[in-house]
């Protein structure tokens, strides 16, 4: 991870500079038209928006959708800093969404354009990183948890202090995310995942010490691939990856730590720099449609912040203790903020640890 706004201080100039597959849902009455080129450039998160939408919302539009992947908000933001107008519509988090807004980087939403932004849950609505939505759409939300293969682990697992013991080393995935790592140490420590300085930073790096040489993969992309292959045990993974483990064998339990877990917003955004903004709010208008926004739900099981998606799904969906675990687990949650300079610490905390240094 790097700083996200010296990422954005540092590539400003540049990015200024440059700026000079199943059945498919009916076409909506509501959505406006695009007087732009049939192109739309899309950089979102590795495995997470299907086939099948793309494709129907290019055969409803005529609109040809290019998609280029990242695994990380630093890594994004690195790329659409540096590219200037490449990108027309992003898929940032909420604190990356944050520190975009602080930077304007983002252009204003045309909400006329977006008729069925209704179908949004009240509660995803006006969060404190973007109130009003002026900047963003929730697109899915989700949690970190801990994913179990219950036929090689035998005792109970209920948190971190479970899963980083030396009986599990070597057979532990995690995600590859300074941000994420830092900030269950903070839970496991109580002193709140998003409370980063130097203090503590300096509590955790024990912690971390002890956690970090059991790990076997450090996995942002899929983590759920090493489990499935039974490379590893257990993993502290996005609920979505774990919720398809779940479908495919219940043997995969799913767990929110004990210790505290973080609610992910993650968004759809048109940054200034964006030569297509018309079919981005087309493609932003399609994906909040009920009928396509279950399609995601289908493919990539996490939260669906779009509630009149989420009357579609099935009981076995809905059911599924990674996708929609209790209510009241979910209103504990906070989300992360932008934190700025410290954002470069946690990195090198985190990178020095893995290589076995300080």
């Amino acid at each position: 991870m790097k700083t996200i706004r010296n990422l954005i201080l540092t590539l400003l100039p540049i990015a200024l500079a440059a700026c000079g597959g199943g059945s498919q849902p009916g076409p909506s009455a509501s959505t406006p038209s695009s007087s732009e080129e049939k192109k739309l450039n899309l950089f979102c998160w590795s495995e997470y928006i299907p086939q099948n939408v793309i494709d129907g919302f290019t055969k409803e539009t005529g609109i040809k959708v290019a998609v280029e992947n990242y695994s990380s908000n630093e890594e994004m933001l690195s790329k659409l800093l540096a590219g200037g107008g490449k990108y027309d519509l992003i898929q940032p988090s909420e604190y990356t969404i944050q520190a975009l807004i602080k930077a304007d980087q983002l252009r204003l939403l045309d909400q006329n354009a977006l008729s069925n932004f209704v179908h949004i849950a009240p509660e995803f609505r006006d969060m404190a990183y973007d109130l009003g939505n002026k900047f963003s759409v929730p697109y899915m939300a989700g949690f970190v948890g801990i994913c179990i293969n219950t036929d090689k682990v035998k005792t109970p697992v209920k948190g971190f202090v479970d899963v980083f013991t030396p009986a599990h080393k070597g057979r532990i995935v995690v995600l590859d995310d300074a941000r994420e790592i830092v900030s269950w140490a903070l839970e496991m420590e109580k002193l709140g995942l998003n409370s980063v300085n130097a203090e503590n930073l300096k509590k955790i790096e024990p912690l971390l010490k002890k956690w970090l040489p059991l790990v076997k993969v450090y996995d942002s992309d899929s983590p759920k691939t090493s489990l499935k292959n039974g490379d590893v045990d257990l993993g502290v993974v996005w609920s979505g990856e774990a919720a398809l483990l779940y479908q495919e064998n219940k043997k995969f339990a799913f767990v929110l730590p004990s210790e505290g877990s973080h609610l992910f917003v993650d968004n759809l955004a048109i940054p200034k720099t964006s030569t297509h903004p018309q079919n981005a709010h087309l493609f932003i208008n399609y994906i909040l449609r009920p009928e396509v926004s279950k399609l995601i739900s289908d493919a990539f099981p996490y939260y669906n912040p779009n509630l009149a998606a989420r009357k579609l799904l099935s009981p076995e969906q809905l059911a599924n203790p990674a996708s929609y675990p209790p209510a009241e687990d979910i209103t504990r949650m906070e989300t992360f903020t932008d934190l700025g300079k410290e954002s470069a610490s946690v990195d090198e905390l985190v990178t020095q640890i893995k290589a076995g240094g300080k």
